[in-house]
């Protein structure tokens, strides 16, 4: 996920994206991986982002959440070819809502949830069978990004609720940005990119000092990664 920032480049200010990245471990306690400071986000950029988390240590990743950025798809494939890709919902849903007029939008999101809280894959693609026969019409931008982006979107239906709850939504990272914001809304403009990932580094330490607790369900949702990914973890990586 990003938060754009204001930078001083050539002479003149830019706003700049600056993406996060955090994992949860085996052990259940989270880790930043890394901040970047976007700049041609293909899917070579991404490339570049992913081995370098790789070559930092992290040998393998069985979901991954995220919004909608160009070519990360495509990265995610080439670096890490057995993760699954869950694109954030939440950032699904506000885009959706972009397209939908007030007056129809408490009706469009009752039919809405329909589809990303089913509790099940084949009672989610009837709902959206059924948001396409009533809105598909008025509003067909907004059905249109859940129909070509079902198999990210949906991805997560094949879990249980303790596994499902963390992964469909990219709301760790948005914690962490509202932590950040607290540090940073007094720097209106940044003069380099070096100054500002320095500021965010700072944050960042101060941030996960205090990510000593673990999710109240992490017993359970390792059970259940064991289960779902077994012949990719190994005895020693639970310990």
């Amino acid at each position: 996920e990003s938060r754009a920032f204001h930078v001083r480049q050539d002479g003149r200010t830019v706003k700049k994206a600056v993406y996060v990245a955090i994992g949860t471990r085996l052990d259940g306690h989270r880790e930043v991986l890394g901040l970047w400071v976007g700049g041609n986000e293909s899917a070579k950029y991404w490339v570049g982002v992913l081995n370098e988390i790789r070559n930092r240590g992290t040998e393998d990743i069985f979901i991954i959440s995220v919004d909608g950025l160009t070519g990360f798809a495509d990265a995610i494939s080439a670096v890490y070819p057995k993760a699954e890709v869950q694109r954030c919902i939440v950032h699904q849903i506000r885009y959706t809502t972009k397209f939908v007029s007030y007056k129809d939008i408490k009706a469009f999101m009752n039919d809405l949830k329909g589809v990303y809280q089913a509790p099940t894959l084949e009672q989610a693609e009837e709902g959206l069978d059924r948001l396409e026969e009533k809105w598909g019409s008025k509003y067909p931008s907004s059905v249109a990004s859940w129909r070509n982006n079902w198999p990210q979107l949906s991805a997560y239906f094949k879990y249980p609720y303790e596994l499902r709850r963390m992964i469909y939504t990219t709301n760790q990272i948005e914690n962490y940005n509202r932590q950040l914001r607290k540090v940073t809304k007094t720097r209106t403009i940044f003069p380099s990119d070096d100054a500002l990932l320095k500021l965010l580094y700072l944050a960042t330490m101060d941030i996960t000092e205090k990510w000593t607790g673990r999710d109240r369900d992490w017993s359970k949702i390792l059970s259940q990664l064991c289960i779902y990914f077994e012949e990719r973890i190994e005895p020693g990586d639970l310990e």
